[in-house]
């Protein structure tokens, strides 16, 4: 079972661009599907965006659909979230998980990492 860290978050201007990262440990990164969800103070978590254990699927939530892009470099163990043109409402914190399916319920991910806070501010 591979264990995640996300690390990239911080503070940036709304209409700006951030990269999170997820790096996993473990020999088995490759053969997960991978996802992102993000939680904001006093909100469910909900999700973000998944990419198939080969790469070669991608699914986005409506929000963040056009703005932000999910890929992964099995030769590094890890996953990127490239999230452009930020808004206000994008202000969480952002999780990653794995899973042996590829979805987008955040039941069927068995694998997370602790999270790491992006903050959009004017």
């Amino acid at each position: 079972q591979v264990q995640l860290v996300e690390s990239g978050g911080g503070l940036v201007q709304a209409g700006t661009s951030l990269i999170v990262s997820c790096t996993a440990s473990g020999r088995t990164f490759s053969s997960y599907a991978m996802g992102w969800f993000r939680q904001a103070p006093g909100k469910e978590r909900e999700f973000v965006a998944a990419i198939s254990s080969s790469g070669r699927r991608t699914y986005y939530a409506d929000s963040v659909k056009g703005r932000f892009t999910m890929s992964r470099d099995d030769t590094k163990n890890t996953m990127y979230l490239q999230m452009n043109s930020l808004k206000l409402e994008d202000t969480a914190a952002y999780y990653c998980a794995a899973s042996r399916r590829y979805s987008f319920r955040s039941s069927d991910y068995d694998v997370w990492g602790q999270g790491t806070q992006v903050t959009v501010s004017l």
